[in-house]
């Protein structure tokens, strides 16, 4: 591999899904949901960075963060979106020009805090 290559991480789909639920859980808790999302934003903004990294961790991780404190948009399935998004550019990045040219890693996060 180069050096100027970077390995790109796929992280496991349901972590994503799981990491979509929690946010989503707010609406379970009529009450208590506003203050869950105070506190779960910056946890899932911090989350997210360390799951993508990159240039999709450092803008996603924003994205996440507002999405999980503005009121009713809970229900964006951020995580899951991203996932779809790192897929496909490494399926591009994988098959460019009919052959393979970079390594992937999938599966397994262990830097995810």
């Amino acid at each position: 591999m180069k050096e100027n290559e970077k390995k790109l991480f796929l992280p496991n789909i349901i972590i994503c899904i799981l990491m979509d639920l929690i946010g989503m859980s707010s609406y379970f808790f009529p009450g208590l949901g506003e203050f869950f999302d105070v506190v779960w934003a910056p946890i899932s903004g911090y989350i997210f960075l360390k799951l993508f990294g990159g240039r999709l961790g450092m803008i996603g991780s924003v994205l996440n963060f507002l999405e999980e404190i503005i009121p009713f948009t809970d229900i964006i399935p951020s995580f899951t979106i991203a996932w779809f998004i790192r897929k496909k550019a490494m399926e591009k990045m994988i098959y460019k020009e009919g052959k393979v040219v970079q390594e992937v890693q999938t599966g397994k996060s262990s830097s995810i805090i």
